[in-house]
């Protein structure tokens, strides 16, 4: 087909049915393509329905000359809400993603100094990250609603956290994970601690192996999950999976630690983030 007998409306009419990604390699073809894929009707058709709202709850105000430019300044996470919560649109989707500050969150005893400190962090997008003192009920909760997110869409919820160099007692035992939309619970365990490296991995699994060997039949040890290791620096708990359909609901996670009677610290706490899953 001779993309260049179309007429440029047209063909902008053509690549607003597509998705982002589609439109820049579509632009390659020909400079009619190209110039077909600036036009305003198909970056609008890939912003969110309801991108004007987002823009009046910018943190600070964004200049943008195209619908394509406001599309691309999306695609970076930006504050929002007075700077509580992040949004950022998925570059080869534009479905949205949310990011949930720790001051949005509901954590157990957190506004008493004995027990958690606020404090800035440079390495927090936030003007603020929270840390676990110490105690030894651990119980983190976060709710959004699904009118914020992208509908017909599956998403997955992280806890973005940090390990101080102080940090004690946080795997003593797992922590329970959960994720609830109306009638529909995933639940999970993870242990609080880094990720084993290479030798730290292949002695503990001859030393599950050893155990295995000397447990009686029928009873199982199971995989140990811990958090993963993010290119930003912070680490990345996954809470559960859900779907966001056409009706609004609450949306509740949660990790919590809470029958253990070990005292636990240096946990740091930067938010929950949300992400269309891959």
């Amino acid at each position: 087909m001779n993309f260049d007998l179309l007429p440029e409306d047209c063909m902008a009419h053509i690549l607003s049915f597509s998705s982002p990604r589609d439109a820049c390699q579509l632009s390659l073809l020909s400079s009619a393509v190209k110039a077909a894929a600036e036009y305003d009707v198909v970056w609008e058709k890939f912003l969110p329905s309801d991108y004007q709202d987002i823009l009046s709850r910018l943190a600070s105000p964004l200049v943008f000359k195209s619908k394509k430019e406001l599309f691309l300044r999306l695609s970076n996470p930006i504050l929002v809400d007075k700077g509580k919560k992040m949004l950022w649109l998925d570059k080869s989707t534009s479905k949205k993603c949310y990011m949930l500050s720790a001051r949005e969150l509901s954590i157990t005893w957190a506004n008493d100094p004995l027990y958690w400190c606020w404090k800035p962090f440079h390495q927090s997008r936030f003007d603020q990250v929270v840390e676990l003192v110490t105690t030894w009920w651990l119980e983190i909760n976060g709710t959004i609603h699904t009118r914020m997110l992208s509908p017909n869409t599956t998403y997955k919820a992280y806890l973005i956290v940090k390990f101080a160099d102080r940090a004690y007692g946080l795997d003593s035992l797992p922590s329970d994970l959960s994720v609830e939309v109306r009638n529909h619970k995933s639940n999970g365990t993870i242990y609080l601690r880094y990720p084993e490296d290479k030798k730290q991995l292949l002695e503990r699994l001859w030393m599950l192996n050893r155990i295995e060997t000397l447990r009686p039949s029928g009873v199982a040890t199971g995989e140990e999950r811990v958090p993963c290791e993010r290119d930003d620096g912070w680490m990345e708990i996954e809470l559960g999976e859900f779907f966001c359909g056409e009706s609004n609901e609450e949306v509740k996670m949660s990790l919590k630690e809470v029958k253990s009677v070990h005292l636990k610290g240096g946990l740091i706490v930067e938010g929950i983030e949300l992400r269309p899953k891959k």
